[in-house]
């Protein structure tokens, strides 16, 4: 269900609980947000864990399935001074989408 901005809201599943919501245009987008609250960041990006995502586009049946890692790195010498000395980045991978029977 597309709200007036454009932006779409998906329930971040995990066993078979919805504790998140996340918004993006695309699923990708909010798949990067739930991915950035990964537990367990690795150092770098080659050594990070993959997790499974699971995300249910509110309004729909439909649930994207993702491949998500992150890390973290230096901040850029340009950040402003509220921003961290180290920020967590994050990237996903999709892997399909299933949809709910009820």
């Amino acid at each position: 269900m597309v709200r007036e901005d454009g932006k779409r809201n998906f329930a971040l599943r995990e066993s078979g609980d919805e504790s998140s919501v996340f918004s993006g245009n695309t699923p990708r987008q909010a798949a990067l947000k739930a991915a950035r609250r990964i537990e367990d960041v690795a150092d770098s990006e080659q050594d990070a864990d993959r997790k499974e995502l699971r995300l249910r586009e509110k309004g729909t049946d439909k649930v994207h399935i993702y491949e998500a890692w992150a890390w973290e790195e230096e901040a850029p010498g340009d950040k402003p001074d509220w921003m961290p000395g180290e920020i967590t980045k994050a990237n996903v991978s999709k892997e399909g989408i299933k949809h709910i029977e009820d």
